[in-house]
């Protein structure tokens, strides 16, 4: 699958639109399975952490949405409204997270295992022994062309934390990180029965996307939802998009698109 990198803020004001006092920006069309779907992206206020996810959607997904729309939610949003959070200042670095983090390969979809405090957050979690196991795992892998090997052992709990990223464009986020949220099935299933609106729950950045949950009417089909959100169309500036309607637009005319400038390509 073909993944594009863009550079900056993914909300540029050709593409913004304003209903019933809801903005959101659209994302273009993309096919799949010879299905015409179109992404809106809808901005929300900066979620902190305990806010209600049904009133969010409530308030910012509810006036926008059609029968028949899937609904995308960055699990990042899920997990601040969870409190799945943790603090800098509870992380206490120890010599391994310091020493390992030097070797650790820097990505540019975010913050990864070069940051030490992130590093040794895991290593609070999983265990030193585990994490220097998984190591050793990753770097075999390389040796063979075989990348991400590190997080297949510890597991997507690990591939999703996010945050203690002094460079985002947040400042929440430089001393703030984000697990997984609990639940990601569940939370997908109340979403539908209370709103009708089928859900999934993603992981996803510029070099790759995971379906960490969907609600029922989704399931069988997670090749064919993450091919629907590809290119990332929440974003990975300060967009405030956590929301992404996707519409299949049968044989409509699309929304007028102004397409985002790619700076590389690359193969994942």
């Amino acid at each position: 699958m073909a993944k594009i990198w863009y550079e900056g803020n993914l909300n540029i004001e050709g593409n913004k639109r304003v209903f019933n006092e809801s903005i959101y920006y659209i994302r273009g069309v993309i096919s799949v399975d010879d299905v015409r779907y179109e992404r809106y992206a809808l901005q929300t206020h900066f979620v902190e952490e305990g806010e209600d996810y049904h009133q969010l959607i409530k308030k910012y997904v509810m006036p926008l949405y059609r029968e028949g729309d899937i609904l995308s939610i960055s699990e990042k949003v899920i997990g601040m409204c969870q409190k799945q959070t943790v603090h800098k200042e509870a992380v206490h670095l120890g010599f391994w997270a310091k020493f390992l983090s030097k070797f650790a390969t820097k990505t540019r979809s975010g913050i990864g295992m070069d940051e030490p405090y992130k590093l040794q957050l895991v290593i609070n979690m999983k265990g030193i022994w585990r994490v220097l196991g998984a190591c050793i795992v990753g770097v075999l892998g390389k040796c063979i062309g075989k990348k991400g090997l590190f997080y297949v052992c510890l597991g997507k709990e690990v591939a999703g934390i996010d945050g203690f990223y002094e460079h985002s464009a947040f400042r929440r986020y430089h001393s703030l990180a984000v697990l997984s949220p609990k639940e990601p099935d569940k939370v997908c299933d109340e979403i539908e029965v209370n709103f009708g609106i089928p859900t999934m729950i993603v992981d996803a950045n510029d070099i790759s996307v995971d379906i960490l949950g969907s609600s029922s009417y989704l399931k069988g089909r997670e090749e064919a939802l993450k091919a629907m959100i590809q290119d990332n169309p929440a974003g990975q500036d300060d967009e405030c998009t956590p929301f992404i309607l996707i519409r299949n637009i049968y044989n409509e005319e699309a929304e007028d698109y102004i397409p985002i400038e790619e700076v590389a390509c690359t193969r994942a």
